[in-house]
This record gives structure tokens, sequence and C-alpha cells, in this order.
């Protein structure tokens, strides 16, 4: 599967003052094979190593932290000289050793011509901070493959073209918008794990068969996740936090208005109903990267995270795919879009990760009394209200009442429909499809 953070990684190769980077992500989202792949396509050689398959590495960090010692025993243990100033070293799995973590300090003070890169699951919960060697490493998140990704992989090169040199200006022809219109269906159904991804692409001639084996993956990964959380999390809070993760779900059907309402504690876990008892294990989910948390602010002014409180906030899955399949969805039902109210949550997942995965750091959701806006934007200083439909129907009232309070000098409204604008009301239609184009046409075109 290709990756569009290759090019990140093109450029930390070619940076002067490089430093080590690591690789943050979920488990199964492809950390391992892009690093392999960076390290097979551009390095003459690169060396890889496995400290959660091969235990008795630890050894090697036991001695002392001097990069040039490790890299000699390195290269006994792989039986392959390691050049430094031309080979790629790749330490996966990093959080099942810490004193590697903590190694990376040295390799940026002592050895910075070596390129090195690092992977790891858990990394937040599994290692104390004190393992990190703040200051010295470069980090990076890899997310599931987005819908450009998802085109990629199946090869869709009219689509990824029309995609990526879409400039917000032009009508998108009806022949085109509904071609997108029904991969991104598909793209609900699968979603962007590279193992799901590359069932459905080996498989798609027959799509009935293909989405059936895309949705046996996709609980096969489930149960890997929930066999993570009982090995990582301890078993009182294995608890909780299984029950949280089941709950995401099903408290975001709960639409209003086609808005995902804010997740509930009451019920949720058996005789708990505040946040303070769930927040460890929430915190935990989040930094494992298993749901995106939307803090839910109740005033349109900038910075957000001023007006964020703790435990008013909006919980998300990861990876829509993974949604579809625990909700019980079937893929019949999202390939005919229907699914009554259920299509918004869909819509709104979908967008949330999107905008995280083309360089949002942190996303808000707007409620004042009735009125809900799914995503706040801050761009440049300003503020963006961005509404999500599911559907053709692109009436709405709480983009209304977030206008008339707060004088935006845009809003964008997510939909079914083609792309248009309202250049009076400054109101930039776009299709669902677009989401990812969003912030690229805002910061390099103004539009």
């Amino acid at each position: 599967m290709k990756r569009l953070m290759m090019e990140n990684l093109l450029r930390w190769k070619e940076e002067k003052d490089r430093k080590p980077l690591i690789i943050k992500g979920v488990r199964q989202v492809g950390k391992t094979y892009l690093l392999k792949e960076f390290g097979k396509t551009h390095f003459p050689k690169y060396h890889y190593l496995n400290f959660e398959k091969e235990p008795i590495l630890a050894k090697i960090f036991e001695a002392d932290l001097s990069p040039q010692r490790i890299l000699t025993e390195l290269s006994f243990h792989l039986n392959s000289s390691i050049d430094v100033a031309r080979d790629l070293v790749i330490f996966d799995e990093i959080q099942e050793l810490p004193k590697a973590l903590t190694s990376l300090k040295y390799f940026c003070e002592d050895c910075p011509e070596l390129h090195i890169c690092a992977a790891g699951s858990l990394l937040g919960v599994h290692l104390s901070p004190e393992s990190f060697p703040v200051g010295k490493v470069t980090f990076q998140t890899l997310r599931p493959m987005s819908f450009e990704e998802f085109l990629l992989a199946v090869e869709d090169e009219r689509s990824l073209q029309f995609i990526r040199n879409f400039s917000g200006i032009e009508e998108v022809p009806e022949v085109i918008h509904v071609h997108l219109w029904d991969q991104l269906k598909r793209y609900f159904v699968v979603g962007g794990l590279p193992e799901v991804v590359a069932v459905y692409v080996q498989n798609r001639n027959d799509l009935f068969k293909a989405l059936s084996l895309v949705r046996g993956k996709q609980e096969d990964l489930v149960k890997s996740y929930y066999a993570d959380i009982a090995k990582h999390s301890g078993k009182v809070n294995a608890m909780h936090i299984n029950r949280i993760l089941e709950s995401v779900p099903s408290q975001i059907r709960q639409v209003k208005e086609e808005s995902i309402a804010r997740f509930r504690f009451r019920g949720v876990v058996p005789g708990v109903s505040h946040y303070d008892r769930l927040a460890g294990a929430i915190d935990w989910l989040e930094t494992a990267g298993l749901v995106i948390k939307v803090p839910v602010v109740n005033t349109g002014h900038s910075p957000f995270s001023g007006y964020a409180k703790e435990n008013f906030f909006k919980l998300l899955l990861f990876d829509i795919g993974i949604l579809g399949s625990m909700s019980g969805l079937s893929p019949k039902n999202i390939l005919e879009y229907e699914y009554g109210s259920y299509k918004g949550y869909f819509a709104e997942n979908f967008v949330a990760e999107e905008l995280l995965g083309c360089g949002m750091e942190k996303l808000f959701s707007w409620q004042e009394g009735q009125a809900e806006v799914e995503f706040l934007l801050e761009l440049e200083g300003k503020v963006i209200p961005l509404e999500v439909k599911s559907g053709s129907n692109i009436k709405a009232k709480s983009l209304k009442s977030f206008s008339e309070k707060y004088k935006p000098a845009e809003q964008i409204i997510l939909s079914g429909r083609s792309f248009s604008v309202n250049k009076s009301r400054g109101i930039y239609y776009y299709p669902l499809y677009l989401a990812g184009k969003i912030l690229s046409l805002k910061e390099e075109k103004g539009i």
C-alpha cells in the first residue's frame, strides 16, 4: 500500500539537522511496512530490528547507551555491517524496550549522521514520560489510509488526479461526482487499515466476496485491539476501557440533526456516572489512537483550547471501516446509503479522520443551546465553522445561528452535493469526498 507519508520521510531524510524519527500509530496501521519500503527504495541497505519478536536484543542495551558500541553489536547480531553514513536503521516495537527509546537521545547527540527510525504502538500508555528523549527526536503519527490513499490503492488514477488537481474554482462534472460518491461509499465500508484495504483490492472483482472478507478481517482486528487492552492496561482498567470502546459506536448513533451527540458517561460502566471515574480509561483509548476525542466548546472565539472543558466532548472511532464493523451495519446498506440517521455519524466520523490526516492537530466542535456545528477550524487567525451533512439537504440552522452570532468571514458545508460557492454569504459547499482537500485549498489559495 502506497502511503502519502512517504513524502514526509523523504523530507526528513534530507534535513540537515535531522533527529531520529519515531512513527506513532495504532496497531495494524502500516508503520512497519512503510518504514521497510522507505529503506528498500531510498537507501542502499536497511537494517530491521523488532524488539517484540527478539527480546534477546535487550541485552545489547544493558551495558550502556553508546551508539558506537550498540551499532557494533547490532551488526554482529544481524551478520551485516551498518554503514553509518548511508544505511537506514529501523527499531520496531520500540515500546517493548524503554532503553532503546532512551538511546535515541545519544544517537541524536553522538551519531547524527545515522538515519534511524523507530516505530511503536501504545507508546504513550506503555512507557513512562522519563523514557522519552524529549527534544532529541522527531515524532510523526501514521493514521489509517485516507480516501485519497484508498483511491491510490484501488488504482483509480482518474479520480486521484481529479482530486489532486481540483482548484476549488471549477465545477465537478456530474459523471465524476457520481463516480467519486460511489467510491466514497465503498471506502465507508472498507476504511483505511492497510490489511483490510489489501483484502478488498485483491477480491474487488467479486464485490460481495470482497466486502464479506473485509468485514471478517475487521472483526479479527477488533479482537486484536481488545487483546491489546487486556495485555497493556491491567485487569480492572481493562474492563472500563472495553466498555467505553464498545459504547462509542452506540453513542455516536444518537445523532441530533445529523450531528454526533457529546459522550455520555452514565450507563457505560455499571455504577459509574461521572467523568472522573472514567477519565483514565478514556485517556488510554485516546493515547492508544483507538478513539478521536473532540472537545465541545460553547463559543466561536479562538483559541478554542482555552474554552474547552475536560468533561465535555465527543468520542469518535479512529477508522470508518472499524466503525461500520462495530456498529453491525451491513456493507449492502452502506453501499445503498440506506441506514437512516446513521449516515450522519458516518459522515462526521469520516470528516474528522480526513481533517486529522491532512494536518489538523486538534479538532473542536461547537454547541450553544440547541445549536451545534460539527467542527471549528482556525486558519491564519480566522475561525471557520464547518457543517457536515450526509446527504443533499444543505439547510443548516445551527450554522446560521453561529454565523449570526460570530460573523465568520467564511463558512463550509460538506454534503452529498457537488461543489459550489455562495460568494455573497461566504459559504463554500464541498462534496464529502473532498474533505481532505479543504485545508490545502484554504492555506495555499485562500479558497
